[in-house]
């Protein structure tokens, strides 16, 4: 029985999902390890809940978002023999079309294939019912979404977006390295840990350039994308002509996203598809922090000659126990300065023309990520407020659990998105 059957099964006992069933020589041998990165395997406790696929022994304590076009529901839960706190991602599978199951297969597989420090992790998956879980380790910090609408509601520091972005961007080097295009580049796909790791999630939009053996230079599939993803995509892969698109519009989206990052605001967020694809594609490269793109009519930013991060505020002190937080690192003034090295990263991504942004990987190598030097993930601890760890709301266990008598509600917000 292949995945995809698996998914089409309904009513049936608990399964797992195991990628082993399928060959791990026709993916593996399409993917590339990153030499200068290390993958940690899993805990002790984390390689018990890699393995359970018990439904009993999880306890579903809150639901903290929704993802997959709204069709899943994203819960904090606890793994009860080992206490481990996890993340589950619930979708009824008879409310997907063979598309979006196609996408849940690919994301599955490809997800156990994946060794990255940078890349969302799925520990276990398997359905109950017609109903898929998706096991992952929980992310303290949620996403770089729910960051800024809790915490950085005017954007966030210089230095706190080059941390974020560039543990972003190893992790999209790494996918683009194994000929894939990520496809959903943008900050509720990025999500950081409780020790401050920074990872991509979001690979139900993932393509392969790979088929049958051969990489193609482009790629010709225009899925369905949701309007509420459309801001972040590249001009080629709305035009949606002859020339098609590959790894670079990712690089696009990563543009997007910078902005995003350092105003609070997603650009084009409130612009008619129609108009939102003319001014992409109106010529030469404009300012991505220019007033025109953004919802709200007052700019923000300012370019700063010194090329100085100037997050000053109130000098309140958050403590974590492990680390001191001061809170202009919360809560950023509206009148911020950015360097011309955060000017420059931005327009490079942003250029109409596929073929002059950059790679990935020269993208790392940009002198915006220099001016990390090497820093540790205990830096964007720093940067940060204390780390979520337990749930406010805990809600009576779901043992066994039971199939909702209604479909999940319609929600606008997403800002926990996997």
């Amino acid at each position: 029985m292949s995945l995809l059957d698996c998914f089409c099964t309904s009513r049936t006992q608990v399964e797992s999902l195991r990628p082993e069933k399928q060959s791990e020589t026709s993916i593996r041998q399409y993917l590339v390890d990153e030499p200068t990165l290390s993958w940690s395997r899993p805990s002790t406790r984390a390689s018990e809940v890699l393995c359970s696929t018990n439904v009993s022994h999880y306890e579903l304590q809150v639901e903290i978002g929704r993802g997959f076009d709204n069709l899943t529901s994203v819960h904090l839960a606890r793994h009860t023999p080992t206490g481990t706190l996890v993340t589950i991602k619930i979708t009824n599978l008879e409310n997907c079309n063979e598309e979006r199951l196609k996408a849940l297969q690919k994301a599955v597989i490809l997800s156990h294939f994946f060794r990255h420090p940078n890349i969302t992790t799925y520990w276990t998956v398997f359905t109950v019912g017609s109903w898929l879980w998706v096991i992952s380790p929980f992310m303290a910090y949620g996403s770089a979404s729910q960051l800024l609408r809790t915490y950085f509601p005017e954007g966030m520091s210089e230095t706190l977006i080059r941390n974020i972005l560039f543990g972003a961007v190893r992790g999209l080097n790494y996918l683009h390295q194994n000929g894939c295009i990520h496809r959903s580049i943008k900050a509720s796909h990025i999500l950081i840990s409780g020790d401050g790791l920074v990872t991509l999630s979001g690979l139900s939009h993932l393509h392969s350039l790979v088929k049958h053996g051969q990489r193609h230079r482009a790629v010709y599939d225009f899925p369905q994308f949701s309007t509420s993803v459309q801001p972040w995509l590249s001009p080629e892969l709305l035009r949606q002509d002859l020339h098609g698109y590959n790894v670079k519009s990712d690089i696009y989206s990563v543009g997007i996203t910078a902005c995003e990052l350092a105003s609070g605001q997603v650009p084009f967020q409130d612009m008619h598809r129609t108009q939102m694809l003319l001014q992409k594609l109106k010529g030469p490269p404009y300012s991505p922090l220019d007033i025109s793109i953004f919802p709200q009519s007052e700019s923000r930013m300012k370019n700063s000659q010194s090329g100085v991060d100037s997050g000053i505020g109130e000098s309140v002190l958050v403590s974590s126990g492990t680390h001191t937080v001061n809170s202009d690192r919360l809560h950023t003034p509206s009148s911020k300065t950015f360097s011309p090295a955060f000017f420059s990263l931005v327009q490079l991504c942003l250029q109409q023309d596929p073929e002059k942004r950059p790679s990935a990987s020269s993208l790392l190598s940009h002198v915006f990520f220099k001016q990390m030097k090497e820093e540790s993930q205990d830096s964007i601890l720093s940067l940060l407020p204390p780390a979520y760890n337990k749930p406010s709301i805990s809600l009576p266990p779901v043992l066994p659990w039971t199939e909702p008598e209604c479909d999940f509600p319609d929600e606008k917000d997403s800002y926990w998105e996997f």
